[in-house]
């Protein structure tokens, strides 16, 4: 079983769980971490690692979805990724999006956190589309 943790600068994260539970029911195995100008990124580093090592005895694998490379969220969960040490393996997937959140609800049962994350990735690129008027055939039943 995967679990996955959304990470974004501001309420982003929380906000993306929210639209999917409203959309599509209860994420199962799905948390939010924010980074908040408050708790500023020592704070944002205790609750990853709270919520990271609370998670790990308990799955396979985790995938971390984050709203920028490189950025703060992003840093923290490479830390996990690429230690060799900590244990499951962690996958971090950059540029999070409403669908690609969405679609990790049909690989909560995988356990191959690597696979299910290149997948995540390639399949998010479909889902940035530029919105065209679609023409529609005039049937000539009258």
């Amino acid at each position: 079983m995967l679990h996955f943790i959304v990470a974004s600068h501001g309420p982003l994260a929380t906000a993306l769980i929210s639209s999917a539970n409203m959309v599509f029911g209860e994420l199962s195995n799905t948390t939010a971490i924010c980074l908040t100008e408050e708790g500023g990124i020592e704070q944002f580093k205790q609750d990853f690692h709270h919520e990271i090592t609370a998670i790990a005895p308990n799955v396979d694998g985790i995938v971390v979805l984050c709203d920028l490379e490189c950025g703060t969220p992003y840093n923290v969960a490479c830390t996990y990724a690429f230690n060799p040490d900590f244990n499951p393996k962690v996958e971090v997937v950059t540029g999070v999006n409403f669908p690609t959140l969405l679609m990790t609800a049909d690989f909560v049962e995988e356990k191959d956190a690597s696979s299910v994350a290149t997948t995540l990735q390639q399949e998010a690129l479909k889902t940035v589309v530029v919105a065209k008027p679609v023409e529609l055939a005039q049937e000539d039943d009258f």
